[in-house]
């Protein structure tokens, strides 16, 4: 802890911080890593207030303050799922103060990615691709957080259904939590009910979360096992094949060789 920080004495601190975890992680030390890391999140997380004077939570800060991936992290917390930038920036609006621009999220995951190869897990998170299940590629628009675990950013041929329904519960849940007659949270579960059987009953143009929720885990039920599974064997072929960068950002080669048209038995060679 430092006492009565300035901001030049914490970006010192953090910088200190940063080789530190690059030290621990070259070194294959990954307990002492995860404690550096949590040391350099407290210590971002003290520039912050000591910058921008905001001592309440990121998503109490004025309207601007936050950055732009910690607003999509926000949105992805929430939604516990991939998603696309559209849903990220419906969610953010719908549920935290201020917008996320959308121009920001075109080449946001290059700019985590290359964050990451110039140094390895110097941040408490980073924002990835989700994987694609049969050749852990990047899957097309599609944003998840590094530190979920592997299954959860793979997704495969059920997948798509499946993180749709789980959203929904996510989204249905918390807005049950608060105001669900805010407009802008109504047009979001609206979105949602409209594709799931039984989920829209009721006032027409009003969702009911509760009504929701239930509709969404009865369909769940019927394909997340066979999800998992999938999922899981992809996930358990990402840890044996793949280095650290490509586990979050996808196999590049695969994915250059797809988009040329080869085959997955020439990809596999």
């Amino acid at each position: 802890m430092i006492d009565a920080p300035t901001p030049d004495a914490l970006e010192a601190h953090i910088g200190d911080l940063r080789a530190a975890v690059r030290r621990a992680i070259a070194s294959g030390d990954r307990e002492a890593a995860r404690v550096l890391r949590s040391r350099l999140r407290q210590a971002e997380e003290a520039w912050d207030r000591a910058v921008l004077g905001s001592p309440g939570p990121p998503e109490e800060a004025p309207r601007g303050l936050v950055p732009v991936r910690e607003q999509v992290h926000q949105a992805l917390t929430l939604l516990e799922v991939p998603a696309a930038p559209r849903l990220i920036s419906s969610v953010y609006a719908a549920f935290f103060p201020g917008e996320i621009p959308n121009a920001r999220l075109t080449s946001l995951r290059r700019d985590e990615e290359r964050s990451f190869r110039t140094a390895p897990y110097a941040r408490p998170f980073y924002l990835c691709a989700a994987l694609t299940a049969d050749l852990l590629s990047p899957a097309r628009g599609l944003l998840t957080v590094s530190t979920w675990p592997a299954a959860r950013r793979v997704v495969g041929p059920l997948s798509a259904r499946t993180d749709f329904l789980t959203a929904a519960i996510r989204l249905a849940e918390h807005a049950g939590r608060g105001e669900t007659g805010d407009p802008g949270v109504q047009r979001l579960l609206w979105r949602f009910a409209a594709n799931i059987p039984g989920a829209a009953e009721g006032s027409v143009g009003t969702v009911d979360p509760a009504v929701l929720a239930g509709a969404a885990r009865a369909e769940l039920d019927v394909h997340q096992e066979a999800d998992r599974r999938e999922r899981d064997r992809a996930a358990e072929r990402a840890l044996a094949r793949l280095d650290d960068a490509g586990r979050l950002f996808g196999n590049r080669l695969r994915a250059v060789r797809r988009a040329a048209g080869e085959s997955d038995t020439e990809i596999e060679r």
